[in-house]
């Protein structure tokens, strides 16, 4: 399962899809469920987004 995903497919996914899915929450959920699914979505995002930088950054030193 670690392996599937730490994939680039999978983690550029993550990040893009939970990226608009934050965007998108406070205008279509409202008051709080709206803002907690943004924040919850946003850090699922981030994580993905880290993993794509610190792989290619790898991938660069080796």
């Amino acid at each position: 399962m670690k392996t599937l995903l730490s994939s680039r497919p999978v983690l550029w996914f993550l990040f893009l899809f939970n990226l608009v899915v934050a965007l998108a929450a406070p205008f279509v959920l409202d008051g709080t469920r709206g803002v907690m699914t943004a924040v919850g979505m946003g850090v699922v995002s981030l994580g993905a987004g880290v993993s794509l930088v610190r792989d290619r950054a790898g991938r660069a030193s080796a």
